[in-house]
């Protein structure tokens, strides 16, 4: 998939990311709110935002799940996949829905599914090879360097044959998962190509795009942070988002192409700079140390993209109203409740952030929006915040998460230096 994305990047041009795709932003007669009835506060906010969008009124579903931010698979697939999937088939007669907010209160992850006996019997078969295995390697004499390798190598298969029994790759976000809803029956081991990404244009994805959702959550550590939000974007759309756009990139960026995916991620920080510097949008400041931005250099943050401190918020920003950011780390969305957690996602909403990403557990680098993509559609203006999360998402069934008004288009009415 680097690869692909890398071509991508390099055929990237004005007339790509421009509203000579023909792309329409998202309407307001096209998104389904959900919300959980068992949280009365997700019920209030709801009406507030419907009324305040334009949302028609019966585009909302209820569903009733615990007031957790986890949920089980079995939970999932009856409380919430079902519900919402016949309120899309209810609906798609009149208008079809393409994008889903879920709201304050529901959950953020979906646990893989149960294991079975038979699942248990077979686990217990490959703890035995392995243990077998390693007894194997740890008797062979020193000299024995090729055994050895055979032996490391069944030792891995072993290893990935409990993981594959043991669902590991089954968890997902909630949002991601949802996604799908009115795809049909897919596979839910590992990650599925998202038909959106602008990289699977001409692709098979083995998803009918005219069945997949963009999915967005207004939510956040509490009530009072979700209406911000709300009030933010709003304000911020009018207006024109204004300020600094800071991009945190660990190295130079490369003469030649990027080798690994850490490497091309941190070459696509920088190309997402000059995305907006060229916008004409905002002034840009690029770091290209290793070393974060610190408390203090980040004033009137109106943009951000940048890595790596892991479930370690650096407060090194003052944001504008309606600003929009993501940190590239694992798990920066494992909790947006949880007192004490400084994880990113939590600590930029509660700082004054009005959108968010992050994911809810281990995603891989390659999981995350690409920067240049989503930047550059983003200051494009033509684009609502969902089209251009989905636009640079590459995986759907996975653990990805975009908190905001998925409508928010910071720069609608704000022209560049060319505009």
């Amino acid at each position: 998939m680097i690869t692909r994305i890398a071509v991508i990047l390099g055929m990237l041009s004005a007339a790509v990311l421009s509203p000579g795709t023909g792309a329409l932003a998202l309407d307001p007669g096209e998104v389904l709110v959900v919300v959980n009835a068992a949280v009365p506060a997700g019920g209030t906010l709801a009406d507030y935002y419907m009324k305040q969008r334009g949302v028609p009124e019966e585009n909302i579903v209820r569903v009733s799940v615990p007031d957790d931010e986890t949920i089980s698979r079995r939970q999932y697939d009856e409380k919430i996949a079902a519900p919402v999937r016949r309120a899309l088939t209810e609906r798609e007669p009149r208008r079809r829905i393409r994008c889903l907010v879920l709201m304050y209160g529901m959950p953020l992850r979906v646990t893989a599914p149960e294991i079975g006996p038979d699942d248990q019997r077979r686990i217990a078969t490959f703890v035995q090879r392995r243990e077998e295995t390693r007894r194997k390697i740890e008797a062979l004499p020193a000299g024995a360097k090729e055994e050895k390798e055979r032996l490391g190598k069944d030792l891995a298969a072993v290893d990935a044959d409990i993981a594959r029994a043991q669902k590991s790759d089954h968890s997902a976000s909630v949002d991601s998962e949802i996604a799908l809803a009115a795809a049909g029956d897919y596979p839910l081991a590992g990650w599925l190509p998202n038909p959106f990404f602008i990289g699977n244009r001409k692709a098979t994805s083995g998803i009918d795009k005219s069945r997949a959702l963009m999915v967005s959550r207004l939510d956040g550590p509490d009530e009072k942070s979700v209406r911000r939000i709300i009030d933010d974007s709003l304000t911020a759309e009018k207006q024109g988002l204004s300020g600094t756009a800071y991009f945190d990139a660990r190295w130079p960026e490369p003469a030649g192409a990027p080798k690994g995916g850490y490497e091309f991620y941190d070459a696509s920080i920088h190309r997402a700079a000059r995305r907006v510097a060229a916008s004409g949008r905002m002034p840009v400041k690029v770091d290209s140390t290793e070393r974060l931005f610190q408390p203090g250099d980040c004033p009137g943050a109106a943009l951000y993209c940048g890595w790596y401190s892991l479930a370690e918020y650096v407060d090194a920003f003052t944001w504008k109203p309606g600003a929009v950011a993501y940190h590239i780390a694992s798990s920066e969305c494992v909790t947006l409740k949880q007192k004490g957690s400084r994880v990113w996602c939590k600590r930029m909403l509660e700082e004054g952030a009005a959108a968010v990403i992050g994911p809810v557990e281990e995603p891989y680098v390659e999981a995350f929006p690409v920067p240049e993509i989503f930047f550059a559609l983003l200051v494009d203006g033509y684009l609502s915040l969902a089209e251009c999360y989905a636009a640079s998402t590459p995986w759907l069934s996975w653990r990805m998460v975009l908190i905001g008004d998925p409508l928010y288009r910071p720069f609608a009415n704000k022209k560049g230096r060319d505009g």
